[in-house]
């Protein structure tokens, strides 16, 4: 079985409690959509990431905005399931942007990042990154990737949620996030998909029937 969330900010007690009533166990796959928060430093990834490492499944993230993208970006790069991710731990995959990959016969697509709103209350380097918006890179990589799979994927993960979502939520999207939330606009009418899930908002709530938000639930496929 494949169970998707959204945002942990590394709180391990949090993690283990949206689990609690499900069967997950060896073979499953554990998607975070984004703010996974168990890189963020040095003494945290000793003792959390640890047990997270002993969990008898996979855990794997797209990344939101509330990262630390240089710790991200030292880990080693591998291909896992026919996309390209940072091996956090022996079963902690980041998914990184523009990817496909193929879990238990489904392709996902992913494209993580967002951009953080509270930047003035953080640190640059130490509780912000620029990293977390989406570069030419990134871009070119997703557009190379969706044309290699004909531009269409059985689910979309990403962090934050196409413009016309965001409107759906009674929300105005964020000038600096135009051209990612733009982007995403334009995967959502051009993509043929079946779900597209996210998190960022902190709600659980699907929209327009293919978004599916989540906060602290948990959906199953």
């Amino acid at each position: 079985m494949i169970y998707i969330t959204g945002d942990t900010h590394g709180d391990y007690d949090d993690f283990q409690y949206r689990l609690r009533s499900l069967p997950v166990g060896s073979g499953d796959t554990v998607i975070v959509c984004g703010d996974f928060g168990f890189v963020w430093e040095e003494p945290q990834e000793g003792e959390l990431l640890s047990k997270l490492a002993e969990m008898p499944f996979s855990i794997a993230f797209v990344d939101g905005n509330h990262e630390n993208f240089d710790l991200l970006e030292m880990y080693p790069v591998v291909s896992w399931n026919g996309g390209n991710a940072h091996r956090i731990a022996g079963n902690i995959f980041h998914l990184m942007r523009g990817q496909c990959f193929t879990i238990e016969g489904k392709i996902f697509f992913t494209f993580g990042g967002a951009y953080s709103v509270d930047k003035a209350f953080r640190a640059e380097g130490r509780g912000w990154w620029h990293q977390e918006i989406p570069d030419s890179e990134d871009y070119r990589t997703a557009r190379q990737t969706l044309e290699s799979c004909g531009y269409a994927v059985d689910y979309v993960l990403t962090h934050t949620v196409p413009q016309s979502v965001i409107h759906c939520l009674g929300l105005v999207p964020d000038a600096h996030d135009a051209e990612l939330t733009g982007y995403l606009e334009w995967l959502y009418e051009t993509l043929s998909f079946r779900m597209w899930y996210a998190g960022h908002f902190h709600v659980n709530r699907l929209v327009r029937e293919k978004v599916q938000i989540l906060y602290d639930e948990v959906a199953a496929i």
